[in-house]
């Protein structure tokens, strides 16, 4: 699938303490909130959005704090301080069903848990929602060095490609120079810097709390777990939801496999509607 060359929707500004976050807003309808993973731009769902505004919902994407349109005056970045930014959007706009990429989805796991009034459903989409097994204070040193600003924008366009394990999208390319533009503006590397150091503890803690129908979508070749599909099923029997695992994709299949993913959520999204 291509990228959509109409000009993008219009920016609009979530004031929080601290500074605003980037997000906009497109269709009509029950609202999804889309939250990008670590040193992602909203723009990774280019794909899906327009399946959600065609299936009849309004779609909202957001930046991370410190990414994209949003600003780099934060003094915490990570998983808790996304949950805050999304507790104030849906303050807002009102409840949702949220998305979440990555780290967003540990995210979004805490909001559910800490708000269920403002959550219709979960998507995750390759979860970080627990701790790594492999964590360490020798890998977590390793890989602050590895993203120390200095470098940051080189590391992360070299590593991309290896998280987009499988099909590439037709527009990989120019989504990877708009990220790697998007970080070396002033400020912007210290601040993606700070947000690869988050902790999923506290997302790990709040599964237990979260009682809301949900969807876990992963690549089958998601790099970042030892056995993704092990993981997409444990965390969907955890939140007594169901896993879709999805081939030829890595950590990005919204934007991998765009058709197969967009179905898999639309479908969610009816049941959702359904029960509400």
């Amino acid at each position: 699938m291509k990228r959509d060359e109409t000009p993008g929707p219009l920016t609009q500004f979530l004031h929080v303490d601290e500074g605003r976050v980037g997000y906009d807003i497109q269709g009509s309808g029950r609202l999804v909130v889309l939250v990008p993973g670590m040193g992602d731009l909203r723009s990774t769902y280019r794909f899906l959005v327009p399946a959600l505004v065609a299936s009849g919902h309004t779609a909202v994407t957001m930046d991370l704090r410190g990414h994209g349109d949003s600003d780099t005056t934060f003094s915490n970045y990570g998983d808790a301080p996304t949950a805050g930014d999304i507790v104030a959007l849906l303050h807002q706009l009102g409840p949702a069903v949220i998305i979440g990429n990555s780290m967003s989805a540990g995210a979004a796991v805490i909001v559910a848990a800490d708000h269920p009034d403002l959550v219709h459903g979960l998507v995750l989409v390759g979860p970080f929602v627990r701790q790594p097994a492999s964590d360490s204070a020798l890998s977590r040193l390793f890989f602050r060095v590895l993203m120390a600003p200095l470098w940051a924008a080189a590391v992360w366009r070299a590593y991309l490609p290896k998280l987009y394990a499988g099909r590439l999208p037709d527009d990989f390319a120019a989504h990877r120079d708009e990220i790697v533009r998007s970080i070396r503006r002033p400020g912007y590397a210290r601040t993606f810097s700070l947000t690869t150091r988050t902790s999923h503890v506290q997302a790990g803690a709040s599964l237990d709390r979260v009682d809301t129908p949900t969807l876990v979508v992963m690549g089958e070749n998601d790099p970042d777990f030892k056995d993704p599909k092990a993981e997409a099923e444990w965390i969907a029997g955890t939140l007594n939801g169901r896993a879709v695992v999805v081939g030829d994709a890595g950590h990005y299949p919204h934007s991998q496999q765009p058709e197969q993913v967009a179905l898999a959520i639309t479908d969610f999204l009816k049941e959702v509607k359904e029960l509400g």
